[in-house]
This record gives structure tokens, sequence and C-alpha cells, in this order.
């Protein structure tokens, strides 16, 4: 804590500040395009997930049922979810498909693959307006 406090005094006392804060909350567009290219690396690996036979032990994937991620409404989460009985988040939602259609086992809500689900789910529903608790 004491070597933060003192960069902090270091960083004023050489006006460095008004400097770092200015420029905090801003982006280069070779920022935005590296971003952007991480994203989609992980939205093809979401992909590869959703139409993995493995996911599951029954050969179900999860495209035979959302093709494109089709009728996720990622944009609606979290909402309540009847089948489940109370307000879920996506997440929850994707590993009660994969514990029920598919018969597989659920993953870690922070496990790199659900992260990439997501990622897929809601880049395929890109555009759509946020309406959180539409059914």
């Amino acid at each position: 804590m004491r070597n933060i406090i003192q960069t902090l005094f270091l960083v004023t006392a050489l006006g460095l500040g008004s400097t770092l804060t200015a420029q905090a909350d801003e982006f280069t567009k070779e920022d935005l395009d590296i971003w952007q290219k991480e994203f989609m690396a992980v939205v093809a690996v979401g992909r590869t997930a959703f139409t993995d036979p493995n996911l599951g032990t029954n050969g179900v994937v999860c495209a035979q049922c959302h093709p494109n991620g089709a009728n996720t409404h990622p944009e609606t989460y979290p909402k309540f979810q009847k089948q489940i009985g109370r307000v879920i988040t996506l997440p929850e939602m994707i590993n009660w498909c994969i514990r029920n259609p598919l018969e597989g086992k659920p993953m870690a809500l922070d496990d790199p693959k659900m992260v990439a689900m997501q990622a897929y789910i809601t880049h395929e529903r890109r555009n759509v307006k946020l309406a959180p608790g539409k059914h």
C-alpha cells in the first residue's frame, strides 16, 4: 500500500496525474482492433462448443435446437425461467440445457468454454435490443 501511495504522490508531483486521467478512457483504433480480434477468437471457440457432440453424453448438440444461436435470446437474461422456477442468468440456462437435453455435466460458470458459449450466443444476437426479464 505504501508503494502505491508513493507512486501516486510522484505522479502527481511530476504533473502526470492529469495526463493519465485524460487518457484512461481513450482507446486507439489499434486497441479496438486487438480487442475485437480476441473477442472473435472466443466466439469461434463458443461456436465449436455449440456444435460439439461431446458436450453431452447422448450425441445431441446445442445447435440442433439453436442453429446459429437461434432462439437463445441472451438479451433477455436474467429472467424468470419457467422450467427452473426462478430468475436465472444465461450461463445457468446453458447449464440447464447441457444437463437436460444433452445429458451432460454442467460447467463452472467461469469455465472458459462457458464464457465462449456466451460470447457466441451474444454475437449471433448482436444488434438486438437489450430486454432483461422479457420472455
